[in-house]
């Protein structure tokens, strides 16, 4: 889970964790700060170590750009938050009593910090933990009853309450890996590279961009490795014109079906992305301010990184609080080169 949480604060360049971890770019061969301005590199190529001899010890050389051999500070509270994580990584059931004693914080102090840091409270991320444990004992070929035990869920009905809503389908279903379904999928050239496009008989399941098609077509097939997946242009023909004109700004507003596989939070955030208009931003604290919940910007920017139906779920739309272009699943160029074009179509619309 520390490897997500450290993607998060790359891609936010979260100055809190300068002198928490180093990122080693396996291109490159350099090892960086999580703040290092150079260009964010694909997450595929990244591997994150918690000392800079660490990373010099496995061949990588330091960034001569945010030399991070000079990072000499420590946020204490980020070394406390993630000393949280490592507990209820090894004691998922453990109290926040507990975890504030181990610590020597008040609960509220510990609560309040954590949630400021990661995004959401102990017991939230220790849930998810709890999820993420259930799929990987699936995915390794576990019943759902030996999954549900591994996992720390104590009954079936606990399971299914706290579970259904997160997978988007039941437990049952999700260990077929998406057996019965039917995908039907497309890759094309567009301005912004490869593009997939993948639909369920509900709706879009996967716009992503690439380099390589085969990169794309590996990511579906591990995301439903059971399911029938074919490559159909025909059956896509509707869903990927209407894309393709909302990157040509000829159509600015896009309306189509989605199935996607996501929390209620998740499915909340998006949402609320939909109603961005074309050519407009807001901060991941503006988001999270509309859902009634300002301290989630955390929460909003992880939803965000998560959003498998680019474009259609416009999460290149929302900026950090300075508008500075924070992150983006596809790679940061493509998230520039979408908001200049919607800007500078949406200023020659005001201008005629």
């Amino acid at each position: 889970m520390n490897n997500e949480i450290f993607w998060q604060a790359m891609t936010s360049k979260d100055a809190r964790f300068n002198g928490i971890f180093f990122v080693e770019v396996k291109t490159t061969k350099i090892y960086c700060k999580p703040t290092c301005t150079a260009r964010l590199p694909k997450r595929e190529n990244v591997e994150f170590v918690r000392t800079w001899q660490e990373a010099e010890k496995n061949g990588f050389r330091a960034c001569l750009r945010c030399q991070p051999r000079l990072e000499k500070t420590i946020n204490p509270q980020v070394e406390s938050v993630l000393r949280v994580c490592e507990l209820l990584e090894s004691e998922e059931n453990i109290s926040l009593e507990n975890l504030s004693a181990e610590l020597n914080l008040s609960p509220y102090h510990l609560q309040r910090t954590f949630k400021e840091i990661i995004g959401v409270s102990p017991k939230k991320y220790a849930e998810n933990l709890r999820l993420e444990k259930f799929k990987s004992e699936i995915k390794q070929g576990s019943d759902v009853v030996t999954a549900m035990y591994e996992s720390g869920y104590g009954s079936s009905s606990r399971l299914y309450e706290n579970i259904t809503d997160k997978l988007g389908m039941t437990p049952k279903t999700y260990q077929k890996g998406g057996k019965g379904m039917k995908i039907d999928y497309t890759i094309t050239d567009c301005d912004l590279g490869k593009m997939l496009v993948a639909r369920t008989e509900k709706g879009v399941c996967a716009v992503t961009f690439g380099d390589e098609e085969k990169f794309l077509t590996d990511r579906l097939l591990e995301e439903y490795p059971n399911a029938e997946i074919n490559q159909d242009a025909t059956n896509l023909k509707e869903y990927v014109e209407a894309i393709l004109q909302n990157l040509s700004g000829s159509n600015k507003r896009i309306v189509l079906p989605i199935d996607v596989q996501a929390t209620a939070f998740q499915m909340q955030v998006w949402e609320a992305l939909r109603k961005i208009p074309y050519g407009e931003t807001l901060s991941y604290k503006q988001v999270a301010e509309s859902l009634g919940n300002p301290k989630a910007v955390r929460a909003v920017a992880r939803a965000c990184a998560t959003n498998r139906v680019a474009i259609v779920i416009p999460c290149h739309r929302v900026v950090g609080s300075d508008g500075k272009l924070s992150g983006y699943r596809w790679g940061i160029e493509r998230k520039k080169k979408l908001l200049d074009a919607e800007k500078g179509r949406r200023g020659d619309a005001a201008k005629a």
